[in-house]
């Protein structure tokens, strides 16, 4: 039976989402193509209908997560404070692929690489917008140093066996950037 190109838009979509949550579950190399098919209720075999290889999957669904990424909130501290949190930690497959996925890219390809440094550059962007103040540059490195901030304290949360730490250094980073006064943040904006 023949399958409609919006069907197959659909499968495609399906297969995206759940290679990019199991990927941030599990990694890239524990993932296989047969577990992405299976969770998107597919077949192996239509896997080729779609991706060259795992490689061209994985490059995809960096860039299908990565174009999902926007703020938790109606503010930007609420957004931080949602990140910074237990449950984002907790639970690394409906959370952050950077804060999931950063780290597991430089054993990639090109293709996957690039779709990462698009994505961040995005993130960057609309980070700095949210930010007030006239200097394009002072945004932008106000943006560059919180969201990286932010992810390495998610990453590290995530590393450690010990949950009062865990807990302490998110609590410990949302402090840290609630008392970094320039430039001060938009709390109308969404990054």
């Amino acid at each position: 039976m023949k399958v409609s190109r919006e069907q197959m838009a659909q499968n495609r979509q399906l297969i995206l989402d759940e290679a990019s949550r199991l990927f941030r579950e599990r990694g890239f190399d524990t993932v296989t193509v047969a577990d992405v098919m299976k969770a998107a209720g597919q077949t192996h075999g239509g896997f080729y209908g779609h991706f060259k290889s795992k490689d061209e999957l994985i490059a995809a669904a960096v860039t299908h997560s990565l174009s999902g990424e926007t703020s938790g909130g109606a503010d930007l501290q609420g957004w931080i404070d949602a990140y910074l949190s237990p449950l984002h930690r907790d639970h690394p497959e409906q959370g952050c692929p950077v804060a999931s996925l950063a780290g597991l890219l430089r054993q990639q390809g090109p293709e996957a690489r690039a779709a990462m440094s698009c994505g961040l550059e995005d993130q960057i962007e609309r980070f700095a917008r949210a930010l007030t103040g006239n200097d394009d540059a002072e945004r932008r490195r106000a943006a560059i140093g919180r969201w990286s901030a932010m992810v390495g304290a998610v990453i590290l949360a995530r590393a450690v066996d010990d949950t009062d730490l865990a807990d302490e250094i998110l609590r410990e980073t949302r402090e840290w950037l609630g008392a970094v006064s320039s430039p001060q943040t938009n709390e109308t904006a969404k990054v």
